[in-house]
């Protein structure tokens, strides 16, 4: 059985990154596809892993204009020969579900949203600030990556989505049917702390649409201490927004992240997210999160039990649920057991129901490896 996993490009580490990094896991013996791997963006467990990239990967200051590219991906994802595997899981919020393989293989693909930028576009370039005239400039180019997006769509056999918020996204861009397995979550990285912090703490790429900034003028209206774990390209913006009581502590080890995550009065979660892992990572540290009511939040976070909302973008009511969470007494044990519902032993299971009901099965004898309709020796 040749497997194959493809995830869209290897140059943040993100929620994608730890799904891609969790499938490679489950089927060891899988060969690891991108258009395009930077060596400091490759997850722990994945970064010895052999890699095959397409011709992006010998582009000029890949690492500074990786975005920039955006219009070669479709063609370097064309350029990915997939036709020798039997069965390929494609980890996309891009383009890889557009990976062509041979007739016979089966092809699923975990789908982590349809792209932000194609279906999106407006509502994606006020969060860039674009001008006017880069607008319109780009208007026209993604009218056509959205008409190739559609054909790309075509190509799976299965969608996996993410969150139901994201399953329904994907029937309204591609009029497709998407099982949801939510992303695991590693609850044994985190352990609950009898130490109490007197700090807030964002844990999260420092990008625009991660909607930072409403944490920062939050915490900056009420004085309250704001930890700002993680790195960006909107550190800059950010910081000048800081005042005395915000705190960037950039990219930390791991340890460090645990240390913090346990000791924090609560995460702050202003984003509309696809999912987000960081509420329930923070869960399994017997803390809660304040979080916009949107998105895949709202099946990962249980109001005034695990966490509380707000239900508008705008600093006053970030700081009105900050003030609502501090009169509420919290639960570690129960922060904790509900984090396990999303753990990885629960993701595998699921995927493993999923696969053996599209006839995919998975060798007892050897937990993880693939067959189709009957055992491998």
């Amino acid at each position: 059985m040749r497997i194959a996993v493809v995830h869209d490009y290897f140059t943040q580490l993100g929620g994608a990154e730890k799904v891609a990094e969790e499938i490679m896991r489950m089927m060891p013996q899988a060969t690891l596809h991108s258009t395009v791997a930077l060596a400091d963006c490759m997850p722990t467990s994945l970064a010895h892993v052999p890699i095959k990239t397409s011709w992006m990967q010998h582009l000029p200051r890949l690492k500074d204009y990786y975005r920039l590219y955006f219009l070669l991906y479709p063609l370097a994802v064309r350029s990915l020969n997939l036709s020798q595997y039997d069965l390929v899981i494609s980890s996309s919020s891009g383009y890889v579900k557009g990976v062509r393989t041979s007739r016979d293989a089966l092809h699923i693909c975990y789908c982590h949203t349809p792209m932000r930028w194609v279906w999106g576009f407006d509502r994606y370039s006020e969060r860039e600030a674009f001008s006017a005239a880069h607008r319109l400039m780009l208007r026209g180019m993604i009218r056509g990556l959205r008409d190739w997006d559609i054909g790309a769509s075509r190509q799976p056999d299965h969608f996996i989505a993410n969150s139901r918020a994201v399953a329904a996204r994907i029937a309204r861009a591609y009029g497709r049917h998407a099982e949801v397995i939510h992303p695991p979550i590693d609850i044994s990285r985190f352990g609950i702390s009898n130490e109490q912090g007197d700090y807030y703490l964002v844990l999260s790429r420092l990008i625009s649409y991660k909607r930072i900034d409403l944490a920062i003028a939050a915490c900056n209206l009420l004085g309250r201490k704001l930890l700002i774990i993680g790195d960006g390209p909107d550190r800059a913006r950010l910081s000048a927004l800081a005042g005395p009581t915000v705190t960037f502590l950039g990219r930390l080890p791991d340890r460090e992240v645990q240390y913090h995550a346990a000791r924090c009065l609560a995460l702050i979660f202003p984003g509309e997210e696809d999912f987000g892992m960081a509420p329930l990572e923070i869960a399994a540290a017997g803390r809660p999160t304040i979080a916009f009511r949107a998105g895949g939040a709202m099946e990962t976070i249980v109001e005034d039990e695990t966490g509380v909302f707000f239900d508008r973008q705008e600093p006053e009511y970030v700081a009105s649920a900050i003030e609502h969470f501090e009169r509420l007494r919290w639960s570690e044990r129960l922060l904790r057991n509900h984090a396990r519902g999303f753990s990885v032993e629960v993701f595998q299971t699921r995927m493993h129901a999923f696969l053996s009901r599209i006839g995919a099965h998975l060798d007892e004898s050897t937990p993880f490896a693939l067959g189709f309709g009957e055992k491998t020796a």
